[in-house]
């Protein structure tokens, strides 16, 4: 017979402690998917084995992204309406898990020659994960008070960049003795494993709401409602729009440094290793330097700071990428190297400052997000900036792969994201912070 008194001297912050730690740790588990899928392993082995190594593997793949988050983006109002409505998030969140899971196992079958099965399997496996997010991000209101939404939000962040150094970790033994293919059920098992937490220990706290509508219906509703009180939120509505912008350079990184390192600048399959690792790490540590600039000068002037770092780390790769070029020749005969080492040598700086921004430009443009939001609208609003964030991700990897493709080179494609960052950028300029409350 369990004693009374244990259950009331247990520490309720210790039970949220608990909560938060079984919420970040899905984060842990769904990066295996992103850095060995969508940013590394995949992107590359899809590009040189699946397509043969021709150029219309960066169209294809802009493709296969471009197909899954428009599919997402359509489908996010329905997915947020039942995240709001329904008390059975987890049960939706075990769908989605699911179907990345299963589909990013099966890319072990995948070889020479089996475009169409390879993007289809990377389209399902990648609505599984950004339709997931919807029900994943929609715990956190559950598991701690408001006052502690962007440190536990940042939280998530930390241990998901910590996710993909550990899976980078595991997976080095496969990519040392080329077995590439058999990365990709190992990626699925390490999901598998940490996501089963979240399922076991973290319950549906908000009851089910009563509705005279479908689902279907309560989506298309909100989505016309957001877009209708948009209109008298005119501040909010710029910074949407600035975001859509520079969130898509951020986006088309993401789905075509591995290409671009491999591809463009010749990297081994450890030099990749050793790259993924300098970014991984420098966004933990950006995003922590950048939450104290924000914190102390505030969010704006954080971001406008990371999209000139962008900008100037896009221009870096165009400029160091071609070893006949004359900042490239110049260096090499200044230091004595080649002009192929140094330009290797060269991506490792721009890895050094694509993590350092990477994460910081992202929390960054959730809490400046925060405070542009009036409180009582928060759950609408932020609805359509996940809209926003997911639909930016159609355009910018399409525009590259499609230069990519009728140019034959990705060094000039690479100019195409700097476009996207600079347009934000001077969007972003006119968006008016709120005074910070004393």
């Amino acid at each position: 017979m369990t004693n009374p008194s244990l259950k009331r001297t247990i520490d309720p912050r210790a039970k949220e402690k608990f909560r938060i730690f079984i919420w970040t740790l899905f984060d842990f588990a769904n990066t295996s998917y992103s850095i060995v899928v969508v940013t590394f392993l995949f992107a590359v082995y899809f590009k040189q084995t699946v397509v043969s190594g021709k150029p219309i593997g960066d169209f294809y793949w802009s493709i296969g992204t471009s197909v899954s988050m428009l599919i997402t983006a359509i489908v996010s109002p329905i997915l947020g309406a039942i995240a709001d409505y329904s008390a059975g998030k987890k049960r939706f969140l075990l769908f989605f898990t699911l179907l990345c899971i299963i589909s990013t196992a099966l890319l072990f079958f995948m070889e020479e020659g089996t475009v169409f099965t390879a993007l289809l399997l990377f389209i399902t496996a990648n609505i599984g994960f950004e339709a997931g997010l919807v029900f994943y991000d929609s715990f956190l209101p559950e598991i701690t008070a408001p006052k502690n939404y962007g440190r536990v939000s940042g939280y998530g962040f930390a241990m998901g960049y910590l996710g993909s150094l550990t899976t980078l970790a595991v997976v080095f033994p496969f990519i040392k003795n080329n077995l590439i293919k058999e990365s990709f059920p190992v990626a699925a098992l390490i999901f598998l494993i940490f996501a089963i937490p979240i399922f076991i220990f973290l319950k549906d706290t908000r009851k089910e709401v009563a509705r005279t509508q479908s689902y279907l219906r309560i989506g298309f509703d909100r989505v016309l409602s957001t877009i209708t009180h948009l209109r008298n939120y005119k501040n909010l509505a710029i910074f949407l729009l600035a975001y859509f912008f520079f969130i898509e350079g951020v986006n088309t990184v993401i789905y075509f440094s591995g290409n671009y390192a491999s591809t463009t600048l010749k990297f081994s399959m450890e030099e990749l290793i050793i790259f993924f690792i300098i970014v991984q790490t420098t966004a933990i540590i950006g995003s922590l330097i950048f939450g104290v600039i924000a914190d102390e000068y505030g969010q704006k002037k954080a971001l406008i700071l990371s999209l000139a770092i962008w900008i100037f780390t896009i221009i870096i790769a165009y400029v160091t990428s071609d070893p006949k070029g004359l900042l490239i020749e110049t260096l090499s005969g200044s230091f004595s190297v080649g002009t192929e080492e140094l330009t290797r040598y060269s991506f490792y700086f721009v890895g050094l400052l694509a993590g350092g921004v990477m994460g910081a430009t992202q929390s960054t443009s959730r809490s400046l997000m925060s405070r542009l939001t009036p409180f009582d609208k928060k759950t609408e609003f932020f609805g359509f900036y996940s809209f926003f964030g997911k639909s930016s991700a159609i355009a910018g990897p399409l525009v590259f792969g499609t230069v990519s493709y009728f140019t034959g080179e990705q060094r000039i494609a690479i100019l195409t994201i700097c476009i996207f960052f600079i347009i934000g950028l001077a969007i972003l300029s006119f968006v008016k912070e709120p005074v910070a409350e004393s």
